[in-house]
């Protein structure tokens, strides 16, 4: 059975790449749910081949934009922390490399670390509900 902590793990994988570049997958042969096996696309890591991958029923650790956790979070976070920004920053997400500017413009602001602390709570509560949804039993830390 896995912690909570090791599938924060496993997703924080494969959200340090571009989509699809990271995978992670949790072993759920035999109604347990333990190892989580990885895969980079840009490295060496390679745990999914034949000679390593020893499991037949699996789940893979979703990517944040498998859980809706991007824009939709933009638009939450903006609502509530700068309602009156919201035009400036629709027209930021409107072209290539939005993230980068949008944490641009809140740096200046003042907001940055407030966006991060959002965000790290709402990654949090959409994987343990994602956790809830598909039945992963998690043991306790």
């Amino acid at each position: 059975m896995a912690t909570f902590d090791e599938i924060q793990i496993a997703f924080f994988f494969v959200n340090s790449d571009e989509y699809g570049m990271n995978r992670a997958l949790l072993c759920l042969d035999n109604g347990e749910m333990g190892e989580i096996y990885y895969r980079s696309e840009n490295g060496d890591l390679n745990e999914l081949d034949e000679d390593e991958f020893d499991c037949d029923h699996f789940i893979e650790i979703p990517h944040k934009n498998d859980l809706d956790l991007g824009q939709r979070l933009v638009s939450e976070f903006v609502d509530t922390q700068m309602p009156d920004e919201l035009d400036r920053v629709r027209q930021i997400f409107s072209y290539r490399g939005a993230y980068r500017r949008f944490k641009d413009f809140l740096e200046c602001r003042g907001l940055l670390q407030n966006w991060y602390d959002f965000e790290n709570q709402r990654e949090e509560e959409a994987l343990r509900e994602w956790c809830r949804e598909n039945e992963i039993k998690l043991k306790s830390a």
